[in-house]
């Protein structure tokens, strides 16, 4: 079921451990306040996953989102967030450590070849394992689809929003390491929809089957796509007969990063 649309709505991409960064996003969007507090009223804000890794503060980039949730909910707000491939390789770090992936490494090692941080790690709780395995993989809000990942992966576990998050949940649940691993190899492959003219079909396709008018997804730094130095990334950027877009504005990379406030739809024929 759809959220309501008479709430302001707003969308970030992969922070991956740039905390104060995210916190100046934030605070600039006038979603929270100087001592970090919400202060967005009845918003609805959502995080598109890559919470960690990359970057020095991932669990604490958790522990804000977390915050904010439950703060947002008292006021008539919302704070929700999608499951990133990096929560599911911080996880798997966790949970197999240096148990062999099949593919001649170690979860941990190919955590670590992903930007992983030990002390992300370390700083686990069961709290932070609970809500990673609580968070969908997919969600629909005022007729915008959203992913994480611009990537086939989604269709692999179900044929709608319900199935998908179900399957994955079920799949955050098992100890069944090769079904980790073929998921994370899924998972990290990317644009998909960016391909002319299979790119939009493809993307279309893909709304016919979960719904919604507009793909909005992270995963793919904009500035590896666009070829713009990272400082110069400040807006999402819109594909595919604008019926694609991409918000993750590259963080990692030194970009100034945005917080995505959805507009009414328009979509060219």
């Amino acid at each position: 079921m759809q959220q309501p649309t008479t709430q302001p709505i707003y969308v970030i991409g992969d922070i991956h451990g740039q905390l104060k960064r995210l916190l100046y996003l934030l605070q600039h969007a006038h979603l929270i306040d100087h001592k970090h507090n919400w202060s967005g009223g009845n918003a609805i804000l959502w995080f598109m996953g890559d919470y960690v890794d990359r970057g020095p503060d991932g669990v604490e980039v958790i522990n804000l989102v977390m915050r904010l949730q439950t703060e947002a909910a008292a006021t008539g707000g919302q704070v929700s967030a999608l499951l990133g491939n990096h929560e599911m390789l911080i996880f798997a770090a966790y949970r197999f450590g240096r148990r062999s992936t099949g593919l001649g490494s170690s979860f941990i090692s190919r955590w670590k070849l992903n930007g992983g941080n030990k002390k992300d790690l370390a700083s686990l709780t069961r709290e932070h394992l609970a809500w990673m395995e609580a968070l969908p993989p997919m969600a629909l809000i005022a007729d915008r689809l959203l992913v994480h990942a611009d990537n086939a992966l989604y269709l692999k576990h179900g044929r709608s929003i319900d199935e998908v998050n179900a399957t994955f949940r079920k799949l955050l649940h098992t100890s069944n390491a090769l079904d980790w691993e073929e998921t994370l190899e899924d998972f990290a492959r990317r644009g998909v929809f960016a391909h002319k003219p299979e790119g939009e079909n493809y993307a279309r396709r893909f709304l016919s089957i979960f719904g919604g008018q507009q793909i909005i997804h992270g995963h793919t730094p904009i500035p590896l796509i666009t070829n713009l130095q990272a400082k110069k990334v400040t807006e999402p950027f819109i594909y595919a007969n604008d019926i694609c877009i991409n918000v993750d504005g590259g963080l990692f990379m030194g970009a100034p990063g945005f917080v995505y406030q959805l507009p009414a739809i328009q979509i060219s024929d």
